[in-house]
């Protein structure tokens, strides 16, 4: 047996004999000589397994006394597992998929799943770290971010004609994030936010959060509808709005020339600042129009991250502003995070991202989506669930629900049997959505997904 196998089966027996209450709370673990005696094990592996054990908190060491048995920690179901009775809110979804079981099919999360992600780029970038300069593994990280993948993104916003200097862009710790610090600097409580109605449901939660009166636009296959845009921006005077570019989550729309232009001239006339998400841009075929791009930043922000096409775990957004917001940004994520992104997140992600084979993956993750989506909607056809459009790209299918079913009745049944489904409702402030759902076509794989869709169909409501 390796060294390490040797050491996990001496961990192993002493957890078995505390859970079996062989080893009381407070008790002295067997000496090491005589376990390693007994295991037929080093001394040293004993010594090893009993450090482990320690750091996980199973035991405790007394300096010049040897090991404890510690007192073991009561286990809280409700805090294991999520919650299926919780009201379908914004947060529903997420919930749901952060928190269920693993290797339950999610066909209504937000994420990849793990074999359609770069993970042999991401082990590379991770064994780069160990020849990186200490401090990378131990400091604090810049207040900007480091420079070189700061200069990656610059390069990237002058391929599509947005002239910015590496100063103008600010590494955070994730989208979501990003979108904080800008409600922190610009959002007070009893301010007017406008998002899409339907939009990513977490902008509606993340703006509740800091007290902003959400209004919705109503959502086209072009954009925003612009004159109900307008409307609502005379009405309510808002401070933001908030907005997905590339490919609309959840419709899979794309903007169209034609409304961004007067998107802008609506935002320039009501002195409203736009906030562009640019998350799902590596996923289109071709560029769309940007709003960043088209207002050179005068009053729009762009924020992304690398979340759904490089990993969700190595957590790293930014930001794209003016000057002076920038600096306003770098101030305020000191104060809340005090320092910048993870040096070992940026170290990790700048090696990927100048990985020879990252651009051949996203030209493959492309062409697979492609045929998901396809598959996607052919499989979904014979059950009556139709999508609104079929997107240019990306792996959302914005559908209709047969016979005007009610998609939390439906996500609820299927959680039950251990689906998670994203329903309209938790998209639309104004709740008009209750017929529709979101279906993630790279989660579709699983052949339990369409037998439990077809029995929640059916189902009578809650």
């Amino acid at each position: 047996m390796a060294e390490g196998g040797r050491t996990a089966a001496v961990m192993a027996a002493i957890r078995g004999r505390i859970a079996a209450r062989g080893l009381a709370p407070g008790e002295k673990l067997p000496s090491i000589r005589g376990l390693a005696a007994a295991m037929g094990v080093s001394p040293s592996t004993v010594v090893e397994a009993y450090e482990r054990l320690a750091a996980e908190g199973a035991v405790r060491s007394r300096p010049g006394a040897g090991f404890y048995a510690a007192a073991a920690a009561p286990l809280t179901l409700a805090e294991t597992v999520p919650r299926p009775d919780r009201a379908v809110d914004p947060l529903w979804v997420s919930r749901q998929s952060l928190d269920g079981e693993p290797g339950i099919p999610k066909p209504g999360c937000g994420w990849l799943p793990p074999a359609w992600m770069p993970v042999t780029a991401l082990r590379r970038a991770a064994r780069g770290l160990a020849r990186a300069e200490d401090a990378v593994l131990t400091d604090y990280g810049a207040t900007r971010g480091p420079l070189p993948l700061r200069r990656l993104l610059a390069r990237q916003c002058a391929g599509e004609g947005l002239a910015v200097g590496p100063d103008q862009v600010l590494l955070t710790g994730s989208g979501t994030q990003a979108i904080d610090l800008i409600c922190r600097l610009l959002v007070r409580p009893g301010d007017t936010v406008l998002v899409d109605d339907p939009c990513y449901f977490n902008f509606q939660a993340l703006l509740r959060a800091h007290g902003a009166n959400v209004v919705g636009v109503p959502y086209t296959e072009a954009g925003p509808d612009p004159e109900r845009f307008a409307e609502a921006a005379a009405a309510h005077r808002p401070r933001l709005y908030v907005t997905n570019s590339a490919l609309h989550n959840p419709t899979g729309a794309t903007l169209s020339p034609a409304v961004a232009h007067r998107l802008l001239n609506g935002a320039a006339a009501h002195d409203v600042t736009i906030v562009e998400d640019d998350i799902f841009a590596a996923f289109e075929p071709e560029p769309s129009p940007r709003l960043a791009a088209l207002d050179g930043l005068a009053r729009v922000i762009r924020i992304g991250s690398f979340s759904k096409t490089l990993s969700a775990s190595i957590r790293c957004g930014y930001v794209v502003a003016k000057a002076e917001w920038i600096e306003a940004l770098i101030d305020l994520q000191v104060a809340t995070s005090f320092g910048g992104v993870s040096p070992v997140a940026a170290e990790m992600v700048a090696g990927v991202l100048g990985d020879g084979q990252y651009r051949k993956h996203l030209d493959g993750l492309r062409r697979r989506l492609d045929r998901a989506r396809r598959e996607a909607a052919e499989r979904l056809a014979p059950l009556g669930i139709r999508p609104w459009l079929m997107p240019r790209g990306g792996f959302y299918l914005w559908c209709s629900l047969p016979d005007g079913r009610n998609a939390a009745d439906v996500a609820r049944a299927a959680l039950r049997e251990g689906v998670v489904l994203a329903p309209g409702d938790v998209f639309s402030v104004s709740r008009t959505a209750g017929h529709r759902m979101r279906f993630n076509v790279a989660q579709m794989g699983d052949a339990r997904v369409l037998p439990v869709l077809e029995r929640a169909l059916a189902a009578p409501a809650a």
